[in-house]
């Protein structure tokens, strides 16, 4: 890559981290997608601020070509806009390049999740009669009771929890704090794992993770995922599972019961309400094959 191109998007991608809070996620995502974009322009001999009228279009046909799903697609297409919007805005070129680029509006899938009663399978599932599965249980009872993401779980302190009255404090994506509350079961759970096995599982007891893995450190999510996919087996459950399942299962439930979607949206710690209108789709298709399951005219 031209050295040039590389601090344009080593730039680009500082403002995205500094000014707009951009998670590593986010970061490695718009860096994977410029630097596939950038070795395109250099194979045919063009310039990441003038590109050719028609070169985008033609790299996304043979990406197309190639196989690449058209979800694929148009997230790279988001990335340029994104860069070339931002280099329009600071005055490396006077037009963008990717204005009038049109895919195919990509249909959101609607995400996995759990009816209650397995959810119910699933938090029971742990053994209680060791150290590891009552601790599993409080996580799994976090999971479920506040909506956290996996990352947020596996990251939490001792020093977040407020257990009198009921709340975590969880840092989310781009570092941004939010409040939630665990309930009942998840406060039990917890106050019992604390009491009896979080010390059995710490050899340096002034450590601060909540739930230790090796080494007294917070638990990685890839380890508390294999957890979750063996306690899904023991529990019998056929569906498939992805690390965010319980998350899912926390907001889909709440909106099967009247929930607010604003306060889904809060106690998610989504920053754009439409990202939460997607369980509104989930509810709405458990609606209807409950219909299509038990009306006389379904």
């Amino acid at each position: 890559m031209a050295h040039d191109s590389q601090t344009l998007l080593d730039a680009f991608l500082d403002t995205q981290w500094l000014e707009l809070g951009a998670s590593d996620n986010t970061l490695a995502a718009y860096r994977r997608d410029l630097m596939a974009w950038c070795q395109h322009l250099e194979q045919n001999a063009e310039h990441l601020l003038a590109p050719g009228a028609t070169t985008l279009m033609s790299w996304l046909d043979q990406r197309r070509e190639a196989g690449y799903q058209l979800r694929s697609n148009a997230r790279l297409v988001s990335s340029l806009r994104g860069f070339y919007r931002w280099a329009l805005l600071e005055g490396h070129m006077d037009h963008d390049p990717v204005a009038d680029v049109k895919l195919p509006r990509v249909r959101s899938s609607l995400p996995d999740t759990l009816e209650e009663d397995e959810v119910e399978r699933l938090l029971a599932a742990p053994d209680l009669s060791t150290d590891l599965g009552l601790r599993d249980r409080a996580m799994l009872e976090v999971l479920y009771g506040a909506g956290l993401r996996v990352s947020e779980l596996v990251g939490l302190t001792t020093d977040a929890l407020n257990l009198r009255q009921g709340v975590v404090r969880v840092s989310g994506k781009g570092g941004k704090e939010r409040l939630v509350p665990l309930g009942e079961e998840a406060v039990h759970w917890l106050e019992r794992y604390i009491r009896h096995s979080r010390a059995s599982l710490m050899s340096d007891r002034s450590r601060p993770a909540l739930f230790p893995g090796r080494h007294d450190a917070c638990m990685t999510r890839q380890a508390f995922w294999y957890r979750i996919k063996a306690h899904a087996l023991a529990a019998n459950i056929q569906r498939p599972l992805s690390p965010h399942t319980l998350r899912h299962a926390f907001a889909t439930h709440l909106l099967n019961h009247g929930a607010n979607l604003r306060v889904v949206q809060m106690l998610l710690g989504h920053s754009d309400l439409s990202t939460t209108q997607i369980y509104t789709h989930v509810a709405q298709a458990r609606l209807e094959a409950l219909h299509a399951d038990h009306h006389p005219r379904g």
